[in-house]
């Protein structure tokens, strides 16, 4: 039953009879706790700067002209 709707609903009642009614709640809780506001969005010059490298690096080769 692996992959189905029926499944699910099984793995989840187990779930919850081996941890716990909120055990969805806590994996959800720890998942929000974990998570930080970072990377370019506490840096918006930063990602101006990757940007710019990216762009560079192109991996599609020089424009060709259209005939």
């Amino acid at each position: 039953m692996a992959g189905t709707k029926a499944g699910g609903l099984k793995a989840a009642a187990t779930n919850k009879a081996k941890y716990g009614k909120e055990f969805y709640a806590n994996i959800g809780r720890k998942g929000g706790q974990n998570g930080h506001t970072g990377g370019f969005a506490a840096n918006p010059a930063l990602a101006k700067i990757a940007g710019a490298k990216g762009g560079r690096i192109s991996r599609r080769g020089p424009a060709k002209k259209a005939a």
